[in-house]
């Protein structure tokens, strides 16, 4: 293909043609046009008479430079010219299609699938088999080599996911053959990429796409000094920068919001930005995750946890601290524990209950006044937690020895035990191992712990279930309960060294941990979470949007400390009990930069320049001119009178006149409804909306004319206020929030509608985010235009209902989401099992509604391409989830034109019994 520019021609031979024009303005100008031929009667009545008018003996100037315009016009336009032509690249056999797949690309992930199109397209060109691989979700088996077109439908199915590529490079290692490498770069560089780089160049050449842009991550938050530090990294190092982090959290009526703005900036030639944040303890303790406003992507997005979230802690002793003896104080060694850690409060006790801290730890107090103990009592049931420690005052009262105290976990015996006391131990005890069920499970116990005194717990049926750790002979040492909403413990020796040194062990800290007394700037080890099992509550994906969790297993606590995101470990917040650890992208040590090409690696950009065939228009452009030449020679000519000017003028007209589209009328509405099967949806009055159901109903609508004997035609959107529904046997409904509701009138359409036999599927979208009934936008919508249609009452669809079989076999009904909440009409009181059926005999009408939030229109929605529009789940699950939804599709309309044709059949074997057969 030869070019001029922007422009290339497909047979650029034919421009040769050109040259031939300025001969034929020679022979257009010595050939005049014909003179006027006028008949007289004789010669001399010519003599004397003058001639007014005048005939040029040439054409003029400008008629000749239109006809040689419409000349230049048709030979360009038969020369093939193409704007923005694409060079066909060298290449033959089979072509991987590698991109990186990761959070960094998720901002331009639009452009790199566009870019992977255009090559797929080339591709198709070139006959060539083309496999493409995201190194974030690597294949199972063999590279998936299929057609080009093939990888066009998969596309929307192509998401990035929420981490870095791992080890790509033994999987590609395992192939065989050979093969073409395009690498989709995301921009940055990690671990195995060069490994990778010289893995791929081993199968053939290697050739890379990448756009230069500035990739931003978010460090995890920190407390220091009484402020929240947050910082940021950046590749590559630029100019001075400037942005936003918003702290985002829940109000104090539950409902998420911006708490709290700061800027940060860059400062030029710098690759790290701090700032830092101000706030209150009961604002801190509400913030969920730091964002950097604007941009899209998981590395923007830094999850908190217990790291950040400081606990409100009120210390009380039963004693007043002795002056210069530190160090015997029952508060000493807690305060030194909490005080890196927690915010302490300090008070009397009845004020300390305004405050509402999360926390009371009493040091050996034994009394408390009646008004104290119903505060702390009522404050306990309502989530508190109560931390108690023993000591000689507790040893001493009477408090929980004849009944159980509602302020202690357990009853007390009489006295204590120590070490050459009444009930004397030999020596002191050493801890014995935590059971599976303490909350203290997994941390190692230091040989040098020892107990010397302790308060002793009275035997009873209920002991058991509350020791949470013992000694070493059995003895318990802490004890919890549960009380309402909140828990009681009590630990039975003191706080201080008196009784024991597990204060002066690194053990204490780790308990208090435990308990979620206080909380641990550091992440933990692996060795203090082997173990145990964290779950996952929320995570995020590669655009730092929260993603459902439901799905995910258990992770070991040993794989959680590695915090190391990964497809068994996906980005977002783990609890374990009252524990809770944030698995962000962005460490706090992180440092981004960018990826670095070899000199012998060709390297493009990104942007796609797509090709537009300018052929038709320049022949277009020659037609008209040719007209006007006709025109024009007419009137030049003197020709151009009577019924001929009328011609040119509507000629004229005809060139100019722009095509109208008319609004349909009622009576070509009805035609088209009614001359072939077509499928509805209720028009929403969101332009994006009714075009994603237009687009799901069509792609349902070939869906059903390759696969079943009905053919329907192109769907149309229907108006409730003006439209007749009886048209249609299905109607599809997607739910918004902001939709108006129906009128009146609509309302009585609506309920003729579904007592004559017509089926609406409603869908809310929401199946994602909310259950059915739930309070999600949609649903609430759904439930006031529900309250005036005439809707049967309705059951979750059983598995032996007609929609399960009317053509396919199904026992999911998924869309684009896969909730199995979907519901239709009850099954009668008195529906049976026939004796040999699989099958009740259920109601014999069509259900009039089906209601989900699945969103079924973008699992079925194709452009007019025939191209799949939106992603469904991940790779051949994906893949695997649409052609489900795609046969739910075909047994909802199956069964719309069908009845309950399927269910009829359980009657045949009664009927030919009574036959004889």
């Amino acid at each position: 293909m030869w070019s001029i520019g922007p422009i290339g021609f497909a047979a650029p031979w034919l421009l040769l043609g050109l040259i031939a024009l300025p001969i034929l303005w020679i022979l257009l100008r010595a050939v005049p046009p014909a003179p006027i031929r006028r008949r007289f009667p004789g010669v001399a009545l010519l003599l004397g008479l003058t001639d007014n008018e005048t005939q040029s003996d040439r054409t003029p100037w400008w008629l000749l430079l239109l006809r040689l315009l419409a000349v230049a016009a048709m030979i360009i336009g038969f020369a093939g010219p193409v704007l923005n032509p694409q060079a066909a690249r060298d290449g033959t056999g089979d072509l991987v299609i590698v991109l990186d797949g990761s959070w960094a690309g998720a901002a331009s992930w639009q452009a790199k699938i566009d870019r992977v199109d255009s090559l797929l397209d080339e591709a198709a060109v070139a006959d060539r088999r083309v496999a493409v691989v995201s190194l974030t979700d690597l294949p199972n088996d063999d590279l998936p080599f299929t057609a080009p077109l093939e990888w066009q439908n998969r596309l929307p199915n192509l998401q990035p996911n929420p981490w870095q590529p791992a080890d790509p490079a033994a999987y590609f290692a395992s192939q065989s053959g050979s093969f073409e490498t395009y690498w989709i770069s995301d921009g940055l560089d990690y671990a195995s990429r060069t490994d990778l780089l010289e893995t791929l160049e081993g199968f053939g050449t290697v050739r890379v796409f990448q756009t230069p842009r500035q990739t931003t991550g978010l460090r995890p938050a920190r407390f220091e000094d009484g402020q929240v530090l947050v910082s940021a990294t950046r590749t590559p190092v630029g100019n001075l920068t400037e942005t936003t982090i918003s702290a985002i959290g829940l109000d104090p009526a539950g409902v998420e919001r911006q708490l709290a703005t700061v800027p940060m900036t860059f400062d030029a030639g710098e690759a790290v930005a701090e700032t830092a944040m101000v706030l209150p303890p009961e604002l801190r303790n509400r913030i969920t995750r730091f964002e950097i406003t604007g941009t899209r992507s998981a590395a923007a997005v830094s999850l908190t946890d217990d790291a950040l979230k400081r606990r409100e802690v009120a210390l009380i002793a039963g004693r007043d601290d002795r002056e210069g003896l530190e160090l015997l104080s029952p508060l000493y060694y807690l305060r030194e524990a909490l005080e890196p850690t927690a915010d302490l409060i300090d008070g009397a006790l009845t004020d300390i209950l305004q405050a509402n801290p999360d926390v009371i730890i009493l040091a050996d107090v034994a009394i408390l006044t009646d008004i104290e103990a119903s505060g702390v009592e009522d404050w306990v049931n309502q989530g508190g937690m109560l931390l108690r420690f023993a000591g000689p005052r507790l040893a001493a009262s009477d408090l929980g020895r004849n009944s159980e105290d509602p302020l202690l976990p357990v009853r007390l015996r009489s006295g204590g035990r120590s070490v050459g006391g009444a009930m004397s131990w030999g020596e002191p005890k050493s801890l014995a191992p935590f059971t599976e069920d303490s909350p203290f499970f997994g941390l190692a116990v230091p040989t040098d712990v020892a107990v010397t005194s302790q308060v002793m717990a009275q035997p009873d049926p209920t002991l058991a279930d509350r020791v949470i750790a013992q000694l070493a002979d059995g003895t318990p040492l802490v004890t919890r309960k549960i009380s309402g909403e909140g828990q009681v413990v009590l630990v039975h020796v003191t706080a201080n060294a008196e009784w024991s040194t597990l204060p002066l062990s690194g053990l204490f800290v780790q308990m208090l941990e435990r308990l979620a007394v206080s909380t641990r700037p550091a992440s933990p080890d692996a060795t203090e979470l082997e173990g145990t099992t964290w779950t996952a509550g929320k995570i995020l994906d590669a655009y730092g949007r929260f993603a459902d969790a439901s799905n995910l297993p258990g992770i070991p606590g040993e794989e959680l400390a590695t915090a190391q995101p990964g497809p068994s470990l996906p980005p977002g917040l783990y609890a374990n009990d009252d524990r809770q650890i944030a698995i962000n992208v962005i460490g706090k040590d992180t440092m981004l930069s960018s990826a670095q090409w070899p000199p012998r690696i060709v390297v493009e950009g990104m942007a796609v320049m797509r090709e537009t065939a300018l052929k038709g228009w320049l022949l277009g452009i020659a037609i008209c001119l040719l007209l006007m030449d006709v025109v024009a020679s007419l009137a030049v000519g003197g020709r151009l009178r009577g019924p001929r000017a009328d011609v040119a003028a509507g000629l004229m007209l005809l060139l100019l006149a722009a095509p109208q589209a008319d609004a349909q009328t009622p009576d070509e509405f009805a035609t088209t409804a009614t001359s072939e099967v077509v499928l509805g949806h209720i028009l929403t009055g969101d332009p994006e909306t009714d075009e994603v159901a237009a687009a799901g109903l069509l792609g349902l609508s070939q869906t059903l004319f390759r696969r079943t004997s009905i053919e329907p035609a192109a769907p149309l959107g229907v108006d409730l206020e003006q439209d007749e529904l009886a048209f249609f046997p299905f109607l599809y409904w997607p739910i918004t929030a902001d939709q108006p509701l129906p009128s009146r009138t609509a309302y009585g359409k609506l309920n003729r509608y579904l007592r004559s036999g017509g089926m609406i599927l409603f869908d809310t979208s929401d199946a994602n985010t909310a259950r059915f009934g739930s309070s999600s936008p949609e649903g609430r919508k759904l439930q006031a235009i529900a309250r005036s249609l005439d809707i049967p009452p309705l059951e979750p669809i059983p598995s032996d209902h007609v929609l399960t079989r009317t053509f396919y076999l199904l026992q999911d009904f998924p869309g684009r989401y896969a909730s199995r909440d979907v519901w239709v009409e009850a099954a009668p009181p008195d529906a049976e099992l026939i004796e040999g059926m699989p099958f009740r005999n259920l109601n014999d009408g069509v259900t009039p509604v089906i209601i989900g939030g699945n969103d079924w229109a973008r699992a079925w929605a194709v452009s007019p391409s025939g191209a799949r529009m939106f992603p469904v789940g991940r790779g051949m699950a994906g893949e695997r989830q649409r052609e489900i939804a795609l046969r739910f599709g075909v047994n909802v309309i199956m069964h719309v034109l069908t009845g309950n044709y399927k269910s009829d059949q359980v009657h045949v074997p009664d009927l030919l019994d009574r036959l004889g057969q």
